[in-house]
């Protein structure tokens, strides 16, 4: 069973080592390609898309082929999909290969994440996604030295896509041991998938939809906008304004590390409202006139805030829904999470543009104020 805990652990590396490959290198991707920097966005709606896809589909998949084969095969169409970056020269190409990227990524998210929450501790999901944190972190630091060294940013997607290759074959030889069910996966396993309109009507369903959406989109348009907000509301130099906006991504990996063990003496509802009392602390600080360094602060408080609730959400369904429901409602979950960091940030993009980027505070409270609702509707249902 260890030795499996390690396999998972070394796949949630993998989960976030791509997440950031595309805005590390798209500086030096988008001139080769002649297309404005822009275009992005437009790659990150395809994966986007592939993965709110292949999300809904997770509970058919892991109830006909078991998780261990749908992670092994999520993994290795994810590591093509990144070679095809490596030897893409056209817009039009990256586009295509976006497609595998996004149905990929999907699958293995919602298949692990269920897994975990059926068979370990709270405190492991939050260490699991502490290292997610850590592969995010790891993917622009190997893009980085590649640039340094000289190297093409395709050289950067080969590496990525060489590591996840190795841990495709790690998973395939794994597989025995994954088929090892305990009780609670057998009795998913028995179980009728449901279809998309069946999982929204379970009692519950709705709430914990819009409250990972709600988080979702706290955490990603704070991670877009924050350090536009010091740089332009604040009159925080570019350079400082870029580092602690770093601060909140380096917040929330900490933070679930530490959580990990706030997680051995507190329940996960608990953890989640201690998260959610963070972020409107960080929320509040920004709201009121303390300057530059109380903004700062509030960003960090906001990214610590943010560590428990994505991990603690996920491992409470079992709890909330039963095992046997689980994987499905941690589907629409997941695909609630890709509409909602879609959606919000380009909202507030709008907002910031005809209105002010001031708001940015306000727009988050009102974010959070849903989302704990919505998490207190869930315990009051239970």
């Amino acid at each position: 069973m260890s030795l499996l805990l390690g396999i998972i652990y070394l796949s949630f590396i993998s989960l976030g080592l791509p997440d950031a490959l595309l805005g590390a290198a798209w500086p030096d991707m988008y001139p080769e390609f002649q297309v404005p920097v822009s275009y992005a966005g437009m790659i990150s709606m395809i994966i986007a898309f592939g993965t709110i896809i292949s999300s809904l589909q997770s509970d058919r998949l892991t109830k006909k082929f078991g998780t261990g084969k749908v992670t092994a095969v999520s993994v290795g169409i994810t590591a093509f999909a990144l070679w095809g970056f490596s030897i893409s020269h056209s817009f039009w190409m990256l586009c295509l290969w976006a497609i595998p990227y996004g149905l990929g990524a999907g699958s293995v998210d919602a298949s692990l994440n269920n897994y975990v929450a059926l068979h370990y501790a709270s405190k492991h999901m939050s260490w699991l996604h502490c290292m997610w944190g850590v592969g995010a972190t790891l993917g622009p630091y190997i893009m980085g030295a590649v640039l340094t060294g000289g190297a093409t940013w395709n050289s950067g997607y080969r590496i990525i896509s060489l590591l996840q290759i190795v841990l495709t074959a790690v998973l395939v030889f794994s597989l025995p041991k994954w088929k090892k069910q305990s009780g609670s996966e057998e009795e998913q396993a028995k179980s009728k998938s449901l279809s998309l309109r069946e999982i929204i009507a379970i009692p519950g369903a709705k709430a914990i939809m819009l409250c990972f959406f709600c988080y979702c989109a706290v955490e990603q348009t704070t991670m877009l906008w924050a350090s536009s907000y010091l740089n332009l509301a604040k009159g925080v130099d570019a350079e400082t304004a870029a580092s602690f906006a770093g601060m909140f991504c380096i917040g929330i990996t900490i933070g679930r590390g530490i959580n990990g063990f706030i997680a051995m003496k507190l329940k996960d509802a608990q953890m989640i409202r201690m998260g959610q009392a963070i972020i409107f602390a960080g929320i509040l600080i920004m709201l009121l006139p303390f300057g530059k360094t109380a903004s700062l602060i509030g960003f960090s408080l906001i990214g610590l805030g943010c560590a428990p609730v994505y991990p603690c959400i996920i491992h409470s369904t079992p709890e909330h829904f039963g095992a046997e429901r689980s994987q499905a409602i941690i589907g629409v979950q997941m695909a609630s999470a890709y509409i909602g960091t879609c959606l919000m940030p380009p909202l507030f993009g709008l907002i910031a543009n005809h209105i002010s980027i001031r708001l940015l505070p306000v727009y988050l409270l009102i974010l959070l104020v849903l989302m704990t609702y919505m998490h207190e509707l869930l315990n009051r249902r239970k």
